[in-house]
């Protein structure tokens, strides 16, 4: 949403791209109701992710133990999967553009993942586990 306000474009009409994924282009006539939906959407998009990396995180001794390294990774994970899995799924058509999409993949790979591992590496009792393998 930070990028688009710099941009010029309303909070609301980020949420409503969110949410015109499920809605189509009739999202952006949806005013406040279309936005809530967008703000719904982008949280459990969220929540899942971090439960992938949670459960991940517990086989994946790499993940557990060095969270920031993992956390960029995760990031530039994520946004592969949404930009070329669930949006090509998704109601929005929009042209791709490359800026647009690196601008995005840096802002997952340090906001977006890190924020997620650090959160679970702190939360979750990761330093109360031992490794499986110390060299990691």
């Amino acid at each position: 949403m930070a990028l688009n306000w710099i941009r010029g474009f309303n909070p609301r009409r980020t949420l409503q791209a969110v949410a015109s994924g499920l809605l189509g282009p009739a999202a952006f006539e949806g005013g406040i109701g279309s936005a809530a939906l967008g703000l719904g959407l982008h949280f459990f998009i969220a929540l899942a992710a971090a439960g992938i990396y949670f459960f991940l995180s517990r086989e994946v001794t790499f993940m557990a133990w060095h969270p920031v390294s993992a956390g960029i990774l995760f990031g530039a994970g994520v946004h592969l999967f949404m930009s070329f899995v669930v949006l090509p799924l998704s109601r929005l058509r929009r042209p791709f553009s490359t800026v647009f999409f690196f601008a995005q993949l840096i802002i997952h790979m340090a906001v977006v993942g890190p924020s997620i591992a650090l959160t679970i590496h702190h939360f979750a009792g990761v330093e109360d586990q031992a490794p499986r393998d110390p060299s990691l």
